[in-house]
């Protein structure tokens, strides 16, 4: 299962810091997430989203003990 970690606004809009998933890709995971929650849909097209510190496509797997970092765009620099 993937462990996913949201930051600032993304964790406000998830209504959680951390949760634990079971989609088999990246792919499905952001599907799921903004079919679950709107409010995070709204922005999650806009986030970086690392597995386990990388960026990937949407066809990634998902394995076991991955952990997926969802990064809202930040102000600044």
């Amino acid at each position: 299962m993937a462990r996913v970690r949201y930051f600032a606004a993304a964790a406000e809009r998830a209504g959680a810091a951390e949760e634990t998933r079971d989609e088999t890709t990246l792919g499905a995971l952001r599907a799921a997430l903004a079919a679950e929650r709107p409010a995070l849909g709204s922005i999650l097209s806009r986030c970086a989203v690392l597995v386990d510190g990388s960026r990937v496509d949407d066809d990634a797997t998902l394995d076991r003990d991955v952990v997926v970092d969802v990064l809202p765009p930040f102000a600044g620099g």
